[in-house]
Formats: C-alpha cells, structure tokens, sequence
C-alpha cells in the first residue's frame, strides 16, 4: 500500500542571514559582477534544496526561487517585456528583467503591488495586446538542475495561467477568456517538456480560486485544465490553492487534474466542511495545506493529528499528501537562529525549517500510527500550554480595557468642515502643500551607528546626539528645499512597525526573523506574543526636538493598529480584532501624549489596511469595519486644531473608497505614480472631500524624475480634485534612496508645485 507523502508548497529565498539579498544589492551596487552574483545565487538555492532533502520533504518544490519576484519570472518566461525597455525577442537579460522591477534613467519601473492579502509584493505584468512567446522554459531548467546537482527529484511550480492573467493589467474585462486563452498552448508546451523529461509531479498554482470567482471562471478552468491534461496526460499536475477555502468546491474536484492542493489552515474549516458533505474523488489526490505557511506559531500536533483523522475519513492515505497552507515565502527560515529569546516563545515557535519537520512528523504519525510520534505531540502541546499560561496573555489591565471599549469615544469633537476651517487658520498653509511621507535616507553611517548602539559600542547620549545630528541636517535640507511641512526622517528607526514593537509591551523581535517584502527588501516583523499595552512615549523626544529648530510644522509619525497588525505574526489564540484594539487604545495614548507637547499634525500611517481585505467579497465588510473603528479609536481623541494625517500605499482604491472616507482623517496620501495614474479613476467616480495628497514620483525606483512626469501626475489629478484639498508628495518614505537622489526629486517636486500654484492663482485671479 503506498504511504503518505510529504510536500512543501515553497521555500523562503533570502537565506538564514540575507545572503541572497546582500548578493542582489552587491550586483546593483557595482560591487558584484554578474558571473560572481549569479555562482553566489546558485549556490543559495541550491542548499534551499538541500535543506528541504535533509528534512526528509518527499516532494520538494523547484522553481520557486526568484531573483526578485515569481510573478515577474513568469511575466518574463513569456517575453512580456513593457515596450519601454525596449526589448527586441529572445530570452529576457538579467539587466532588463531588473530594469523591470526597478526603472532605469529612461523608464519608469512597473507597477508593483500586494500578492493576495499577504505584505509580499510583486511585480504586475503589463500585457497590452503583447503577443507571448515561451522564451526560456524556466521550471524545466530548474527541474534538471536539481535532479543533476542533488539528485533531487524536484516538483517544479508554475504560477497558473488564469491567475497569471487575473492579476496582470493591459485588457478590457470582456477580453479576460481570449487573453487566457493566448497562453495556454504555452502552457501546454512547458507540461510537455517537462512530461519528455521524466517529471513526475507539477504544482500549479491558482490562488485565484480561494477568491470570489464567477461560473464563467470556473467554467473556463474546466476548458483550460481540459487541454493542459490532455498535452501532457503522464504528468501529475496538483492544481494548488491557498489563503482561503475555493469557491465552486464540486466544480474545483472535479477539473481534469491528478490532485488539487487546499488550505486547511485558512479556510475558517469551509474545505474540511466541503470535502465531508461532498467527497473526494477517488481517482485524485488530495494535497492538504495542514501546517501553517503564513504564521510562526508552533503547531499542536495533537489537534492537527485529529484534523488528519477526519480528512482520512474521506480520502484514503494512499491518496494523501501532508503540506504546508501555502509557499513557506511568508516566514523566517529557523528558529534555531534565535538564541536570546525568552524559554516560554521560543518554545511556541516554528518557522520555515520548523515547520517542515512538522510536516514530515504528521505524515509519519499516519504512515505508523499516531504513536510513533507521541512524544513529539506531548512536546507540542506543552509548549504551546505554557506560553497560554504565562503573564504575557494574562495582562488584567488590558483585558479590561477590551471588555470595557464601550467607554472610549471613537469619533472626533467636530466634523470636517468645521475642523477644516479651524486647522487652516492655525497653520496657515500655501495652496498646494508639500510635504514628505515621513522618512528619509537610512544611509550606510546611519545603520552603522544604529547597529553600533545596539552593541553598546555607542552610549545612549552619543547615539541620540548622533540622531539629533541627522535630523537637524534635514530639517535644514528641508528649509532650504522649501517645503511647506516637514519630518524629522525616523534615523532611529529600522522599520516602521519593529520600531513600534519595540515599546510596546506584548511584542518580541527576533534576530534573523527576516522575510522577503519586495524585491531585496526584507522586513523582520515583530511577534505579538502577549497582551499589548503602551509604557512610555515613543516618538516624542524626536519629534519635539525637530518642531524646536523649525517654525514649519512637524508631524508626528506613528504606525496605526491595521498596520502594525497585518505586519506582524500575531497570536492565533485570539481574534486579531481584539488585538488590533489593543494596539489601538496603546497608539491613543501615544498621539495623546504628542498634542500635549505641542505636535499639532500627527500623521498615522495605514499602508496595509487594503491588502488585509479577506478574499471572499462577503466578508470585506467586517473587515473595513473593524479597520475603521481601529484607526478611530486611536486617533480620535484629539482637538479640532490637531490635524491628523495617514498614508497608503499600493492598492485599488474604488473597492475601499467608503472606509477611507470613514476614517476622517483631515489628509491622506496616497500611492499614484507608479500605477500611472490609475488610481485618480476612483476619484473620477467617487467624490472625496477632505485633504489628499496623490504620490507625485515613485520612490521604489532609484531614478529622478522629470519636472514633465510630476506636472502630468499633479494636472490629471487636479481634474478630478479640489486644489484646496490637494497635497503634493512622493509615494512613499525616502528611507530606501540615496541622499542625492532624494534631494534632486525633492527640489524637481517643489518647483513643479511652484509652478503648478502659480498657474492656479493666475486662473483664480482671472
């Protein structure tokens, strides 16, 4: 009888240190040749395998590994090169595929934006009635190389075709099928290389299907699998989704597939409800997502054996493949890296490498009987036990806090209008306002001093009179740019949620709990372990010391309780609500706390509140709602003459345009220059009545813009929104470029907004 296999949906990139991404920013930096990065980025993935094999992983995934994103790998293995980087056929170069990502001097870089509801980003592809050629069949190379240099019989992954398509842009909606349709014989073609090579199994993943899809989609997946099954009959293709139960279950099981992958973890229990009123095919393979892909948190093995016990109710164990939710892309690669942590978390932890030996024991607790690993169930469940009983989830103050929100008003003592009349004869702003996002570049002195502190190289008084340095000179950076309102640019700070986590009880940090953002930019997210509380202020000190040099007004720069959320590994034994609120009520004392020191311009940032929108449309509505009352409930508080300020990045604005009116924050800016002004549409269609800034440059790319681009982006806003409401910055924090760099934007965008009030007030005046 064939046993249980094991599989692994994807593995992280980066490597335990950021070997990988050190490697990338080396070759950008001219540091690196090409031959040298390429032999360093081999040998990073190959040892990813090595690792998976060590682990003992039955189906170990190949082709998941990227040089920057598997979105824009797939983009590029069709030649789906935008015009403007001037491309002429064949396989895509490595300088072109980066010139993709990242722009160079002639070309703006693609949109980028969040994978599903992940803080992953990837690249959109721009199709744009471009003709796509299968140029470089790249999950057969990888295949081989695997088999060839670790005799690995990998499992290659290919992001699907429906999804592919679904998440690019350049096609009307009524042109989706057609457009499907021009890659499907390219699709054939890969699954019939691969088929002569000798591959067993292929993962193809359609995410797309754990959203709220149509019977049309569903129908032309019936027609399109139809034809990759038939060009290449000998391959076991598992049809992967995750992140959500699928929609259309009957129709899904029933595509002309050797095995379709759910996620068990996410799927509120709707797959396993499914899978128990309707069956399982009995000629089909069911690969279930069981250990966590997304969270960090050890699993019970316990109660995990018990969710296995029902699915095998259904589907024999012969048909039964153990797995993570989703790619393990989402996690750090191992806890055994973090050697300071307290006992109790440590203990509750799992990450990529963790996880994998989870799986590998829960397929051996089927193969020979849930005693054989008794032990390690028993080590579960102790660990997890200990950490619900410790003082970090007990906090009696802040649960009270919680059962008593009712008593803390979330509104604002007066509507906009009133406000709005109140904070522009107190600040007395010009037509057109500039101002920044908040930081500004964290050069290499500036992490080198940081990381110096942090080895008690620097004492406490030489490290804040090192940032007190820093921010002086932007402050007069600034003056002398001529900005109308300005930040003192966070240099103490690594991150803008870490910073957050750090001073705030009921958070860890971890020391290598490092995962991929975008591109090279890997971000640590912070655990919120316990209960949250606040405990002294946070941003104060800089902000007032940088309002104390400066008759400009400063804001205050905060992280809101969404953000801060959706970019953490949250606790799992609660419901993230209930800890957003806390957040919440920690981040009301702080804004509190910065009006009763005179900062009267507090900006709260929520980046992340469009990417955390659940895939199923239905339950969107509680989401936004609880967003909503989150943010208020941290910002509300204030008087009328404190203006309150947020920011987003990167999303379709028209589906959450209700909820950013809900939040009444007096200004928001908001991301539009790299999605080439597309998002000024929602303002077309919706009206929108309080101050707002649309990113005039796009701060992900490395080149300077041209006065032309940010007066274009500023006119067609200026067609759909109030000047007296309209705000003029970049995208999005300055933290990632150059000091040169940011300045020349930065004076390209103050004379731009020079000339575009000049002409308003000729108007005006005529």
């Amino acid at each position: 009888m064939s046993k249980v296999k094991s599989s692994n949906l994807g593995y992280p990139r980066i490597g335990v240190k950021r070997e990988w991404k050190n490697s990338l920013e080396q070759l950008w930096a001219g540091k690196l040749e090409k031959e040298s990065f390429l032999k360093q980025i081999e040998e990073i993935r190959l040892n990813n395998l090595q690792k998976q094999k060590d682990l003992g992983i039955d189906l170990i995934p190949v082709g998941d590994f990227s040089l920057y994103d598997h979105v824009l790998d797939t983009a590029v293995m069709f030649g789906l090169v935008p015009k403007r980087f001037e491309y002429d056929g064949g396989k895509v170069s490595l300088e072109t595929y980066f010139d993709i990502a990242r722009g160079n001097k002639g070309a703006v870089a693609s949109e980028m934006t969040k994978w599903f509801n992940t803080n992953y980003h990837y690249i959109v592809p721009e199709l744009n009635e471009a003709v796509p050629t299968l140029v470089e069949n790249r999950p057969l190379q990888f295949y081989k190389e695997a088999k060839q240099k670790l005799n690995i019989e990998g499992k290659p992954v290919i992001l699907g075709p429906i999804t592919f398509v679904k998440l690019s842009k350049g096609y009307r909606e009524n042109e989706f099928k057609a457009v499907v349709e021009k890659f499907v014989p390219l699709y054939a073609d890969i699954l019939r290389e691969l088929q002569k090579e000798g591959v067993e199994w292929v993962q193809i993943d359609e995410p797309i299907l754990s959203t709220t899809i149509s019977k049309e989609d569903v129908a032309l997946f019936k027609d399109i699998y139809q034809t990759l099954h038939d060009a290449a009959p000998n391959i076991k293709l598992i049809l992967q989704t995750y992140f959500e139960s699928i929609e259309h279950y009957e129709d899904v099981i029933s595509l002309p597939v050797k095995g379709i992958g759910l996620d068990f973890v996410y799927d509120n229990g709707q797959n396993l409800a499914a899978l128990k009123k309707y069956g399982f095919p009995k000629d089909k393979v069911l690969a279930a997502g069981i250990i966590d892909g997304r969270n960090i948190w050890r699993a019970n093995l316990n109660d995990h054996s018990a969710i296995l016990a029902e699915i095998v109710d259904v589907v024999s164990k012969d048909r039964l493949i153990v797995q993570s939710s989703s790619s393990l892309l989402h996690v750090p690669v191992t806890v055994k890296s973090e050697e300071t942590l307290d006992d109790v978390l440590k203990g509750a932890l799992s990450f990529a490498n963790e996880k994998l030996h989870e799986i590998v024991l829960l397929t051996k607790g089927l193969n020979d009987g849930k005693e054989a690993i008794q032990k390690e169930i028993s080590a579960s469940t102790e660990a997890i036990h200990a950490l619900q009983k410790s003082s970090f989830r007990n906090n009696t103050q802040v649960q009270e806090a919680i059962q008593n929100l009712h008593t803390y008003k979330a509104e604002r003592k007066a509507i906009f209008k009133v406000r709005q009349e109140i904070q522009k004869e107190a600040f007395q702003l010009p037509l057109l306002p500039t101002t920044t996002i908040g930081s500004f570049p964290q050069t290499q002195e500036v992490r080198k001093n940081r990381l110096k502190w942090r080895k008690g190289e620097l004492t406490n008084t030489e490290y804040e009179t090192y940032i007190k340095a820093e921010i002086k000179k932007w402050i007069e950076i600034q003056e002398e740019l001529g900005l109308d309102v300005f930040v003192h640019g966070e240099f103490e700070r690594t991150d803008m949620v870490e910073y957050f986590g750090e001073k705030l009880d009921g958070f860890q940090f971890t020391k290598f709990g490092w995962v991929q953002s975008y591109g090279s930019r890997c971000v640590k997210p912070p655990l919120i372990y316990g209960d949250v509380s606040f405990i002294e202020p946070i941003t104060v000190k800089e902000s007032l010391y940088a309002q104390s040099i400066t008759d400009k007004p400063v804001k205050g720069m905060l992280t809101g309780p969404i953000t801060i959320l959706n970019w953490s590994f949250v606790r799992d034994d609660i419901s993230r609500y209930v800890v957003a609120n806390q957040i919440a009520l920690a981040l009301r004392k702080e804004v509190e706390t910065l009006e009763e020191n005179g900062i009267r311009m507090i900006q709260v940032d929520e980046p992340a509140i469009r990417e955390g929108l659940p895939l199923k449309r239905e339950k969107w509505e509680g989401y936004l709602d609880a967003a909503v009352y989150a943010f208020k409930l941290a910002t509300t508080s204030v008087q009328n003459d404190t203006q309150i300020h947020t920011h987003m990045c990167y999303s379709d604005f028209k589906d959450i345009i209700d909820a950013i009116k809900a939040l009444d924050a007096d200004v928001i800016s908001i991301e539009t220059s790299r999605s080439h002004g597309e998002l000024i549409q929602s303002f077309e269609e919706n009206t929108y009545d309080k101050g707002i800034g649309l990113g005039v440059y796009d701060i992900h790319s490395p080149r300077v813009p041209k006065l032309e681009e940010l007066s274009r982006n500023i006119d067609r806003a200026l067609q759909v929104l109030d000047p007296n409401q309209f705000w003029i910055n970049p995208d999005c924090g300055l933290k990632t470029r150059g000091l040169e760099e940011t300045v020349a934007a930065l004076k390209i965008m103050v004379e731009v907004a020079k000339q575009t009030r000049e002409k308003l007030l000729v108007n005006i005046g005529s």
